[in-house]
């Protein structure tokens, strides 16, 4: 099984739309665009969300994991529990690419699940 990982704080800041105004309500929709993706059968996507996006559910497809602390450090926990499976994060931030590298996760951008970021 394959996991994807969304920075949803990074994935959320990628597009100019507002979602400075009422970031949990950015992070459902970023969560619904995840679930319409449709994800196969065998990949697990996680959606870590922080601060005032706290509170978003999960939905069908799509695991929506309220980090306790900064999103970052959730994210490479996350990461080093899936060490040896195809992992791949979804993030910008060159800091948090390079944590989780360490633990052979690979990288993309938000393009990757966001297009027009």
């Amino acid at each position: 099984m394959s996991v994807l990982i969304v920075d949803g704080a990074n994935a959320v800041g990628s597009v100019p739309d507002g979602w400075w105004r009422d970031r949990r309500g950015a992070a459902e929709r970023l969560r619904d665009l995840l679930a319409r993706r449709a994800p196969s059968a065998d990949e697990e996507v996680i959606l870590v969300v922080e601060g005032a996006a706290k509170g978003v559910e999960s939905v069908p497809g799509v695991r929506v994991d309220a980090a306790p602390g900064s999103g970052d450090d959730r994210i490479v926990e996350l990461a080093a529990a899936y060490e040896g499976r195809d992992c791949v994060v979804v993030t910008s931030d060159r800091e948090l690419r390079a944590r989780v590298r360490a633990y052979g996760a690979q990288c993309v951008g938000p393009r990757a699940v966001r297009p027009g970021s």
